[in-house]
């Protein structure tokens, strides 16, 4: 039997940095459910197709033919055999990931595969309702947040590190007020603390302490 963590939390919490670093020391497998709905998103908009326009973007679902990978240790999505990793990690994108992850026929689609991958596989699952939805069975459920401000200063560190320039914190700090709120007042699946699932408050932790505190946590 497998042995899943699920970490929930809002935009810019941390839940990938530590996902990978916790799935790094355990041994176990990494499964970012985040980048398979940015995919999705990036997909749609190359098609001309509005991220809200539900119709529309159902139409061209069933054309996705999606695949998640691992190469030298780093997760890859694969749309139709094409790597649309390097594409998906602008602001752009992860609004309209936010945006296109409403629609239900999107998060079915995507669910199932990451059901899939968790049933034959040790691994740490992180998004917005692994623990609520995908995964409420998780030996584990971790909901990891902090404050809208300082998830917006982290965020806009690690755009500058990237060589982003002119980098506007009150805009950053309105993409990510906008994100908990679609992604928390949504009808399907919505961003929730789940069942039996541990809160963790990270704005006044740094990265390590985060880590070893979930660590601890962890009994396989």
């Amino acid at each position: 039997m497998s042995f899943n963590i699920a970490i929930d939390g809002p935009a810019g919490a941390g839940k990938s940095t530590v996902a990978k670093r916790i799935a790094k020391k355990l041994g176990i497998l990494y499964l970012d459910t985040g980048a398979m709905y940015r995919g999705v998103a990036y997909y749609m908009l190359n098609l001309g197709v509005a991220p809200d326009d539900e119709a529309g973007v159902c139409r061209h679902l069933d054309a996705i033919d999606m695949n998640v990978v691992y190469r030298e240790g780093e997760q890859k999505v694969l749309i139709n055999g094409n790597d649309v990793t390097p594409f998906i990690r602008t602001q752009e994108i992860g609004m309209a990931a936010s945006t296109v992850s409403k629609i239900p026929a999107v998060r079915l689609k995507l669910v199932e595969l990451q059901r899939i991958i968790a049933r034959h596989t040790d691994c740490v699952l992180d998004g917005r309702d692994i623990g609520s939805y995908v995964l409420p069975d998780a030996d584990l459920k971790i909901f990891l947040t902090a404050s809208a401000e300082e998830r917006a200063k982290r965020r806009m560190t690690e755009l500058e590190q990237k060589g982003q320039k002119d980098v506007d914190y009150n805009k950053i700090l309105s993409e990510i007020q906008q994100r908990d709120q679609q992604d928390s007042t949504r009808s399907f699946a919505p961003l929730v603390v789940a069942e039996g699932a541990i809160l963790l408050d990270t704005t006044r932790m740094n990265i390590d302490q985060v880590e070893e505190h979930i660590l601890s946590l962890c009994k396989f």
